[in-house]
Formats: C-alpha cells, sequence, structure tokens
C-alpha cells in the first residue's frame, strides 16, 4: 500500500504506520526532495554538498547526525557565548542568534531552541535588559533536547521570564495572576484547561517569588501559606508544587506533542487525537522532547505527502534557506530588522502566545517583502 493510501484528506493515519519508522523503498525512495524536507523541518536548509551527503547517508544515518553531531560543537557555542556575552543590546543578539543559526554545526538545536522561544514568549521590550534575555534563551538552548519538566521549571524561576510577565514582586498581598495565566494557558494547559479559581490560587502558590538585582529570590515572608485549590488538587502548595500539578495533567503533554506536530511534520490540518495517542502517552510518562522528536522525524508520516510541504516558512527559516543554499553568509544586523519588518522580530515575540505561524505569516505586504528581501540577498 502506497503513502497516499495511508493518508487520507483530513490526515487520519493509522497511527501504528504513521509513527513506524519510514524505511526506503520503489515506491518512497530516499531522494533529493526527502533529503530537502528533512533538512528544512531540522533547521534551515543544507547546501549542495550536505544533501548529496544526505543522500549517500540514508535517512536513518542523516537522522543520526542531527540529532547527534559528530562535530565539536562544545568548542563552537564556547565561541558564539563570548561574543554574545559582550553585547549590551537585544538588537546585537538578534545579529548574534541569526549568525549562530547560519554557522552552527548543531541546527536541529537552533531549531527547537526557536520553538522554545515562540512556545515562551518572552518579549525583550518588556525585560529592558540584554543580559537577562542572553540568559533567557541560553536556557532555552541549553534544555531544548531535553527533559520538558526542566525547562518549565527553568523558565518559571528565570528573571526575564517573570519580569516580561509582571511576576518580578510577587507579593503575599498582590500575586501575579497574568503570570499564573501564561503558565497554565500558554506554557502547559492550553486556552480553557484551567478556571479562573485555578488561576487565582495557581497565582497564590507563586508570592514570595521575587527578582532583585537581576537575580531569582525567594521571600519567604511574602509567601501565602494558606490552602490553595488547582486543577482539583488541595493543599498549602508552592510554586513548585503548582508546577508539579501542572505537570501531572494530561493536556500538558498533549499541548507540546500538538505544537511540535505543527513545528516539524504538518500545520495544514489538525492531527486527530487518535494519531497523537501514542505520542502524548509516551511523552507523558518522562517528558523526552529528544525521543519525541526523534519518533517525528524518523517516521513515516514525517516523510508522506502528509507533510512534505505543509508548513510555511517563518521569515527566519525563509532567509536562512537563501543563505544555505547560496553557501554564503549574510550581513546579520540588517538581516534582523528586516525579518522583523516580515513579521518575526527575534527577542520580541507579538504576545504570551508567540507567534502564531501559519498563513498568519502572509499577506500583502509580507509577500512583497519577502520578494524584496530574496532580491536583495541574491
Amino acid at each position: 500500500m502506497s503513502a497516499d493510501e495511508h493518508i487520507s484528506e483530513g490526515h487520519a493515519a493509522d497511527p501504528a504506520w504513521a509513527w513506524a519508522a519510514y524505511r526506503p523503498d520503489a515506491a518512497r525512495p530516499w531522494d533529493l526532495a526527502r533529503a530537502g524536507h528533512l533538512f528544512r523541518r531540522t533547521g534551515f536548509g543544507a547546501d549542495w554538498n550536505g544533501l548529496q551527503q544526505a543522500l549517500a547517508d540514508g535517512p536513518d544515518r542523516s537522522i543520526e547526525k542531527l540529532l547527534r553531531p559528530e562535530a565539536d560543537v562544545a568548542a563552537f557555542n564556547r565561541t558564539c557565548d563570548v561574543y554574545e556575552a559582550s553585547t549590551d543590546s537585544v538588537e546585537s543578539l538578534r545579529a548574534w542568534w541569526l549568525r549562530r543559526m547560519m554557522l552552527t554545526p548543531q541546527p536541529l538545536l537552533e531549531k527547537m531552541t526557536l520553538f522554545w522561544h515562540g512556545h515562551f514568549a518572552v518579549n525583550g521590550a518588556k525585560v529592558g535588559n540584554a543580559r537577562l534575555m542572553r540568559q533567557h534563551v541560553d536556557l532555552l538552548r541549553r534544555h531544548a533536547m531535553g527533559d520538558f519538566r526542566a525547562i518549565l521549571k527553568e523558565v518559571a524561576r528565570d528573571p526575564a521570564t517573570l519580569v516580561s510577565l509582571d511576576a518580578d514582586a510577587n507579593r503575599k498581598g498582590r500575586p501575579s495572576d497574568h503570570f499564573a495565566h501564561g503558565l497554565l494557558e500558554a506554557f502547559t494547559l492550553g486556552p480553557g484547561q484551567g478556571s479562573a479559581e485555578d488561576i487565582v490560587d495557581a497565582a497564590r502558590s507563586f508570592t514570595g517569588w521575587f527578582v532583585m538585582q537581576d537575580q531569582f529570590r525567594f521571600v519567604e515572608r511574602e509567601h501565602d501559606a494558606g490552602v490553595k485549590r488547582i486543577l482539583g488538587q488541595e493543599g498549602n502548595w508552592t510554586g513548585e508544587d503548582a508546577i508539579r500539578i501542572l505537570l501531572e495533567q494530561p493536556a500538558t503533554a498533549r499541548l507540546i506533542v500538538r505544537r511540535l506536530y505543527r513545528w516539524l511534520i504538518s500545520e495544514t490540518n489538525e492531527p486527530s487525537d487518535d494519531l497523537l495517542a501514542p505520542l502524548k502517552t509516551a511523552f507523558a510518562k518522562d517528558y523526552d522532547v529528544s525521543k519525541l522528536v526523534e519518533t517525528m522525524l524518523r517516521s513515516n508520516l514525517f516523510f508522506s505527502p502528509a507533510a512534505y510541504r505543509q508548513r510555511i516558512k517563518s521569515p527566519v527559516e525563509f532567509a536562512l534557506g537563501i543563505v544555505k543554499g547560496l553557501e554564503e553568509l549574510a550581513a546579520t544586523a540588517p538581516l534582523g530588522a528586516d525579518l522583523a519588518v516580515l513579521g518575526q522580530n527575534l527577542y520580541h515575540p507579538p504576545s504570551i502566545r508567540g507567534w502564531q505561524g501559519g498563513r498568519v505569516w502572509l499577506n500583502t505586504a509580507t509577500l512583497l517583502g519577502r520578494g524584496n528581501l530574496a532580491a536583495a540577498m541574491l
């Protein structure tokens, strides 16, 4: 049976077939189109030599190199970190991040860092501190392919996150509902999954959390020690307890799996619950992002018509794809400004929900802007 016969118009694939490992055959060969598709989704494209090497390596080896690069990644990151640490503005950080994306020996890590940047959506204009924003993105990169529980716990205590969500002074008499709302509806459960009472009591759990001299501090006298009720669980909860309760909810695993499906596979149609059920069950057990990403990348579904050309490139993906194809570099300071005009200003997600993506990237002005940018880069 061909891939097209397995996939219906609504992407209602058989889960067992969808998440089984792709094995090339006469009907679905490992060819240039599939190799290019892999590099676009896991990074920002590839040059001709990279594509030819992937064809020779085959899909399994190519994916293995993306997941576990053979290059000296640590040395590259140390060099980039030194330059980024010397910057004194978010605009300079934006330029250095674009340069890192162009040159990285670990493109999947940068692509996933960009994913989490949109998921947690901390805005540099609100934070007003380049050093805190650099530390925030460093945190995202450090955990980008790790344990979601770890990244959630660290992001929640991250000074840039707290400042961005008006939670840098969580006093007993004035808890930050805005922070609790973001944590429940944007970072974990998704819209409409928690009640107004859940948000209020979650906010009370985080009282005592402060940012002082650009560092996280817990001020015990400002913590509300009363009983709280969050998603049906009642107790004298702290912020750590609130995060634990959120991670125990099936909705949290469901949200992350769905968002990664849109990021790596398709944003054209919503996948069915049955299709994603095996991934959600596995992810909820250990919250291992790397394992989830690997399952998606190696799958029949990833290399099927249901995924091929089923995402609209973000401005960053669009521009860096041109750079990769031309086997050149670009001046990243003006490029960062151009990408902001096209709708993707790095370090400045537009709202707590990040960039919406999909067809929102495209309108009369941005289509013209993409054409002009491509012509200028050529």
